[in-house]
């Protein structure tokens, strides 16, 4: 069905779209088809064909068949988005150059880290300095957000109730009904190691080492580069870029705000780690510095602190029946479960997760438990690299099942609520494109987009 499809396309969207400057010439040359021919214009947005075949090729790489209707619902997607955008500059809708720079910074350290290559290999791979791709990127981005905005503007307030959730479940028909594999609900409590008083002291003197460097006229950029443990270093050197109050964590922000253009901090700590700045300028509220980050790391005994304290978690649950899930929402370190109760969710928010997208590190630990245990500390390192201990909680696991209304209650509300949200975009389309110019390549009119 094409709510369905439409679910399942606007991931692939938006992740292309946001990596198509940088990847979208090696598509082309791998492919062969023509970079900047344009296959729709918005006003005075397009729609490059590259820009579609990476979206489709993103669709692709997931296992998706290949399938026409996939191309030209995520053509479709690309104009409405064009579209957005030029509404949004016929309705004064902004978002702040804080809000662009800080997600470029962002993909631009993510694009570095996934491709595994060093600045200069992707230049010379695309042809482009790193401050090009990064002007490229960064409109794109803009373009992204001001389309995000737009969409909550429209359909922020859209909700369904539990008849329109019966009534989109009762219209699918019983052979297009989706076959889910095992469900599994799986909860975790987690320790964040705490770095030791003399762990923290070694990070402080290789800062303190750093900046008596940095004063007898050491170039900032390379030992940055070389040193620092921000992964935007490798290609900004340290550089943060212009951002304004509220942007960075307080105790970075505070330093900025102390400092004198062109002075050095001493090491400061942050959630991040362990810090030496340079304050470059400031503007009104604004400022642009560089800095080196060293993050202390925990030892080994300090990891062994953090086991021996869910062992004992794990032992008071068990012997003294307490419920796992107020403990987790009383100790666990991780924030992204913590208030559910420790329990993991899908992108539709159930906690019934199917054993085919639960985190492979994950799956293989409840691997060898049985339903109802609960696994002795495990060490593991948290997504945002810190060294950290859990126990995991294997509540239920169901029997692979046809989707029905009793079992997969949460997923069907998104895809109702996802459906409706589809169907009240088409609707803003369709008015809204009486507002702006639209052409499109004759190539596409199978696509039948503005029928």
């Amino acid at each position: 069905m094409k709510m369905q499809l439409n679910r399942t396309i606007s991931k692939y969207l938006i992740a292309s779209t946001l990596v198509f400057t940088v990847w979208g010439s090696a598509y082309a040359q791998d492919t062969g088809f023509v970079v900047d021919k344009i296959i729709a214009k918005v006003d005075n947005y397009i729609v490059l064909k590259s820009e579609l075949e990476t979206a489709y090729q993103a669709y692709l790489t997931e296992g998706n068949p290949q399938s026409q209707e996939a191309r030209c619902e995520l053509f479709n997607r690309l104009i409405i988005n064009k579209l957005m955008v030029a509404k949004a500059e016929i309705d004064s809708v902004l978002v702040t150059d804080v809000e662009v720079d800080g997600n470029t910074e962002q993909r631009m350290a993510m694009i570095l880290q996934n491709s595994g290559n060093s600045p200069e290999q992707l230049e010379r791979i695309y042809g482009k300095t790193m401050e090009q791709i990064k002007v490229e990127l960064r409109e794109q981005i803009r373009e992204q957000l001001i389309a995000r905005e737009m969409t909550n503007r429209i359909t922020n307030d859209i909700t369904v109730t539990p008849a329109e959730i019966r009534k989109f479940f009762n219209k699918i028909p019983n052979d297009s009904l989706p076959f889910y594999s095992s469900d599994v609900e799986v909860a975790q409590i987690v320790r964040v190691a705490k770095v030791s008083a003399s762990q923290e002291e070694e990070a402080r003197k290789k800062l303190i080492d750093l900046r008596e460097r940095l004063l007898r006229g050491e170039n900032f950029t390379e030992l940055a580069m070389k040193n620092s443990e921000d992964q935007s270093a490798q290609y900004n050197g340290g550089e943060l870029g212009y951002v304004g109050r509220g942007f960075m964590v307080p105790e970075f922000e505070a330093q900025a705000f102390k400092l004198k253009i062109g002075e050095y901090s001493q090491p400061f700590k942050s959630p991040f780690g362990f810090h030496v700045m340079q304050l470059l300028d400031r503007r009104g509220n604004e400022y642009n510095s560089r800095h080196i980050l060293i993050s202390a790391v925990p030892s080994e005994e300090d990891i062994a602190q953090a086991e021996k304290f869910l062992d004992s978690i794990r032992t008071k649950i068990i012997t003294d029946k307490l419920k796992f899930e107020q403990i987790a929402k009383d100790v666990s370190d991780d924030a992204n479960t913590k208030g559910l109760g420790g329990f993991f969710t899908d992108e539709d928010g159930s906690t019934r997760i199917s054993m085919r997208d639960i985190d492979p590190v994950v799956y293989l630990n409840i691997d060898t438990m049985k339903v109802g245990n609960i696994s002795k500390p495990l060490h593991y390192r948290t997504d945002d690299g810190k060294e950290a201990v859990r126990i995991i909680y294997f509540k239920t696991k169901s029997a692979p099942h046809v989707a029905n209304l009793k079992d997969d209650w949460s997923r069907i509300q998104s895809a109702a609520l996802a459906e409706k949200k589809d169907l009240t975009l088409d609707k803003w389309f369709n008015k809204a494109r009486q507002d702006v110019f639209i052409n499109i390549d004759p190539s596409y009119k199978h696509c039948k987009i503005l029928e």
